[in-house]
């Protein structure tokens, strides 16, 4: 079975980190076959929030947003 350590954490949540966790798991007889990121590094993300949404004057499918 797969599941996310955020899961795992909403119900137990040690101050250990991820590879004590999964040996902790292992010593309570729980078979941890391996531990995985869920998703690659990356960098360059940028966020940002939509405060506005607006139609374009000049175009009826375009949105102008800030």
């Amino acid at each position: 079975m797969r599941f996310s350590e955020a899961w795992l954490r909403e119900w137990v949540n040690p101050d250990i980190g991820t590879n004590q966790l999964a040996d902790q798991l292992s010593m309570a007889g729980l078979e941890v076959d391996a531990v995985e990121p869920a998703a690659a590094i990356f960098s360059g993300v940028v966020v940002g929030e939509v405060l506005t949404r607006e139609q374009h004057p000049d175009a009826d499918k375009l949105s102008v947003t800030t």
